[in-house]
């Protein structure tokens, strides 16, 4: 039975869909790094909030540890580095929470645009000063939106009901998309020049990082109210502060910061600025669908393979994880088989997927080519870090696709180039779940992947198999099968045996020995 740590506090419903789906949960929140690190070895699963840093060296205590479920959108709480290259998934609940973000966005603007905070301080320290708190409609003013996502969407959606002009600035955001949402879709310098209000919804990343500095702030139209319900680190607070004095920024709204919870602030203390203790995802809706969905991707993944929302490897939903699984099995086998045979620097890998494996989703199949090509060589690959490994050996991967009539319902070949030569295998599924090699190097063989074969590759003369039959007899070595390909008659051929038991080094030797055998190799699958 799977077992998974809930290290912070979740939803009681999360535990129950744990123990409904057949998984052991502990529940232990609170515990320090020291003792985190001391039982993580002993967990499949690990889900976790805000709470909890699941950093590089708990991930080398976790030795059986699988998926990382973070119950909310954010992953900085994980070194998903870290985790990539243990082999770890890393999941987040991207959708959970998107409302309460977007409503929470909404909030903080009204909470600048009418000084809601400072005039509630005012009112109730027995002051009654209403030609101070002098606020600004927000309808038919412009929002611009950084980051159009899943909250920004939801922001988006919201402002356009209360009557605002909508501007947003994503790079992944198509034309289209754009006109889909009623939103104008702008340069990042054309929202700064245009927006009354600018509200923040984009991951922290090298490229976001202090997106609201200096040089931008001079861009921005006077009297512009700034929110920040994303993430920390995207403002520099000197710089928002010089804005404020200036008289730049009219507001600014603050639920997030770079270190949480904040000792200090320069933003701290001022009547213009609204904080709030990251509100973002806390409202009892929000944490019990969070909550429920990471307890569900996870099960899904431990139980039946499904990726679902994971942010370092492709997804793979619990409807198709039955499906792929047996092109899952072929591809990983095949990946191995070329692997075990070329042990040299492998330069590139060229994957065509053929027939009805060509309508699947390929990127979960070459990965698991990948992880079958990079065994061999490597002691911990799997799914999850093989394409990162791929990259870090400079190996291109290419990916073809093709929609043509084939020999075979489904075929999947796989070119390596090495050193030497290129190395090539193609195989199939027998009966839509038996997988099988159906080319080795142009030549025409049919076998199923055994756990003890033979690969033999000979010249085509007679009294070949005889002798190998006898070798192999002569060592009380029983062949379950004998598969025999050749590209002419007299010329190259491959053999693949597939025997009941290891074969010895010895035995090997023997084998080697043999008139017109050229390579002689134990393969495993």
């Amino acid at each position: 039975m799977p077992k998974v740590l809930i290290a912070d506090s979740l939803s009681p419903r999360a535990v129950d869909i744990f123990k409904e789906r057949g998984i052991d949960a502990d529940v232990k929140t609170g515990l320090k790094p020291d003792e985190i690190k001391a039982i993580i070895g002993n967990y499949d699963g690990l889900a976790v909030r805000s709470s909890t840093k699941v950093t590089k060296d708990l991930l080398a205590e976790a030795r059986h540890l699988k998926v990382v479920g973070r119950a909310g959108i954010g992953v900085d709480n994980v070194d998903v580095n870290a985790a990539t290259a243990s082999g770890v998934v890393v999941m987040n609940t991207p959708f959970g929470n998107a409302i309460t973000t977007a409503e929470h966005a909404i909030a903080m603007m009204f909470s600048l645009a009418r000084q809601v905070p400072a005039a509630d301080r005012s009112t109730q320290g027995g002051k009654w000063e209403k030609s101070r708190f002098m606020g600004t409609e927000v309808t038919g003013k412009t929002l611009g939106i950084i980051g159009c996502g899943n909250i920004g969407t939801i922001v988006a959606d919201r402002a356009l009901g209360l009557k605002m002009k909508v501007l947003a600035y994503d790079p992944y955001l198509s034309l289209e998309r754009s006109q889909a949402l009623g939103v104008e879709k702008v340069e990042l310098d054309a929202l700064f020049a245009r927006a009354d209000f600018i509200s923040l919804h984009t991951p922290l990343t090298d490229a976001t990082r202090n997106i609201i500095n200096a040089k931008a702030i001079a861009k921005m139209k006077k009297g512009v109210r700034i929110i920040n319900c994303a993430r920390g680190g995207l403002l520099v607070e000197e710089d928002v502060k010089a804005g404020l004095e200036s008289g730049i920024i009219a507001g600014v709204g603050l639920d997030v910061f770079p270190v949480e919870p904040p000792k200090s602030s320069p933003l701290f203390g001022r009547d213009d600025v609204v904080c709030t203790p990251h509100l973002g995802a806390s409202t009892s809706e929000a944490q019990e669908n969070v909550a429920l969905q990471v307890a569900e991707q996870i099960s899904d993944f431990l139980l039946t393979g499904a990726v679902v929302n994971a942010v370092n490897m492709p997804s793979v939903s619990a409807e198709d994880a039955p499906k792929l699984r047996p092109y899952m099995t072929l591809a990983k086998n095949i990946g191995s088989f070329i692997g075990q045979l070329a042990m040299c620097e492998i330069k590139a890998v060229r994957i065509e997927y053929e027939g009805h494996v060509s309508k699947l989703n390929a990127k979960p199949l070459t990965a698991c080519v990948l992880t079958g090509l990079l065994a061999p060589q490597m002691e911990t690959v799997n799914m999850v870090n093989a394409p990162i490994l791929a990259r870090q050996r400079n190996i291109a991967v290419t990916e073809i696709q093709h929609d043509r009539a084939v020999d075979y319902q489904t075929l999947i070949r796989v070119t390596v180039d090495c050193d030497d030569r290129p190395r090539r295998i193609a195989g199939s599924l027998l009966g839509n779940d038996r997988p099988r090699v159906v080319e080795i190097d142009e030549i025409a063989i049919e076998a199923e992947f055994a756990p003890h074969t033979l690969y033999i590759r000979n010249q085509d003369k007679p009294g070949f198999v005889g002798n190998l039959g006898r070798t192999l007899g002569d060592a009380a070595i029983n062949i379950a099968t004998f598969h025999m390909g050749r590209i002419e008659t007299g010329g190259d051929a491959i053999c693949l045996v597939l025997v009941d038991q290891p074969l010895s080094e010895s035995v090997l030797a023997k084998v080697r020995a043999l008139p017109h055998v050229v390579r002689a190799q134990v393969l495993r699958f």
